[in-house]
């Protein structure tokens, strides 16, 4: 019997639709950089233009490299479908510029354009790219539709170039508006060994890098990428950063709680081999009575067990000082301590990664060290980032 055009269609449909998820023999999918998205405060929203019609540029940099890469966009948070019109990658040449003979455009199920419903998320075909391991990366993106909510990350500590129409070719933007937020955009995938792995931190504002410079990355995931780029028995390890400025662990506090996030934020992403755990200040500083070490410890025990049965090894960093912070008293530093004896004594992580010896005033135990202290007494400056990537065991990301 002859098979029908509809049975022909529905076959051609099935093959385009594994496209995105083909794999060399011997490779895999890993995550060489990410953000944790959230919906976007009203404060944080795009300037005008807006997103609506307009062109996006963002700057990013990855940690591996590769020669396939994919790129993630998300909706997570809106309430309306957004149209991407056109998409496009390149190298970085300073500011809004692009290095022209690297842009190339990507595609969505060999299309252009994609439409993403509220939410979802659209990840690109795979492209054939030359990405070198910790290069600036721009990601260009035309709008069509918008939703009034926009899911990004507000602490991007990068500048963002946003100009009305379809630019995403040009070699610059000069006309463009900049704004020191991501949008859309979550994360950038590369086609690497099967040896290749991710580490995933993930935490508060102190991982996402309040205090350090824009666009100088040098957050303490910063310093550690490169580290682990430069050192030979890692330069395959890739690291993203799933810090959430103000987020919480348990309750409360800006996005979407570690707890719920956990899943996407580390469980899901590509290559995820490691955990390394820096959050819970927020939840102790918002609090009121010392049983928020009980519900933090029992949070983190839940990330343990979550975390080994996806075969991801989980490190933590104690809770940092924050003496003479506005999270400052008795109480709050009598949950650290609880919280962090239980991190360094149970034996429930696979490593303790104890900094917090090395931001501390030795004179003052609850504080941290002034030459590391941003000004505000609870984030850590960029020469304090450095110290704590500096004094990570490298060879943690080996096992």
């Amino acid at each position: 019997m002859t098979r029908s055009w509809l049975a022909y269609w529905l076959i051609a449909a099935a093959f385009w639709d594994a496209i995105p998820n083909t794999v060399v023999s011997g490779e895999r999918w890993v995550a060489t950089w990410g953000c944790a998205p959230q919906l976007i405060e009203p404060s944080n929203l795009p300037p005008p233009p807006g997103l609506a019609h307009s062109t996006l540029r963002q700057v990013v940099r990855v940690s591996i490299g590769g020669k396939r890469l994919r790129v993630r966009f998300s909706n997570a948070y809106g309430t309306e479908s957004i149209t991407l019109t056109s998409a496009h990658v390149a190298l970085a040449a300073g500011g809004s510029a692009i290095r022209a003979s690297t842009d190339r455009a990507v595609a969505f199920r060999r299309a252009s354009a994609v439409t993403i419903l509220p939410g979802e998320e659209a990840l690109s075909d795979p492209l054939e790219y030359d990405l070198p391991p910790l290069a600036g990366v721009v990601v260009s993106i035309s709008f069509g539709q918008t939703s009034d909510r926009v899911t990004g990350h507000p602490g991007s500590r990068a500048t963002s170039y946003l100009q009305a129409g379809d630019a995403v070719s040009a070699i610059s933007l000069p006309a463009a508006v900049e704004t020191t937020h991501w949008y859309i955009l979550t994360s950038i995938e590369v086609q690497a060994a099967d040896s290749s792995a991710a580490v995933i931190a993930l935490g508060d504002s102190i991982t996402d890098g309040r205090g350090s410079r824009t666009d100088a990355n040098d957050r303490w995931p910063d310093y550690l990428a490169m580290r682990l780029s430069t050192n030979v028995t890692t330069a395959a390890v890739a690291l993203v950063n799933q810090g959430i400025g103000g987020n919480a662990v348990v309750v409360g506090g800006l996005g979407p709680t570690a707890i719920a996030r956990f899943e996407r934020d580390v469980l899901q992403q590509p290559g995820a081999r490691w955990l390394v755990l820096l959050e819970g200040v927020n939840d102790i500083g918002l609090s009121s009575h010392l049983g928020v070490a009980t519900d933090l410890i029992a949070a983190y025990q839940q990330f343990i067990t979550k975390a080994h049965l996806r075969g991801i090894r989980a490190y933590a960093i104690p809770v940092l000082p924050f003496g003479g912070s506005r999270y400052s008293s008795a109480i709050h530093e009598a949950a650290r301590q609880t919280v962090n004896h239980w991190i360094r004594t149970s034996g429930k992580f696979d490593a303790v990664i104890d900094l917090d010896a090395a931001v501390r005033d030795p004179q003052n135990p609850t504080n941290l060290l002034p030459r590391y202290d941003s000004g505000d007494h609870l984030h850590l400056n960029g020469a304090g980032y450095r110290r704590m990537a500096d004094l990570i065991d490298l060879s943690l990301f080996t096992q």
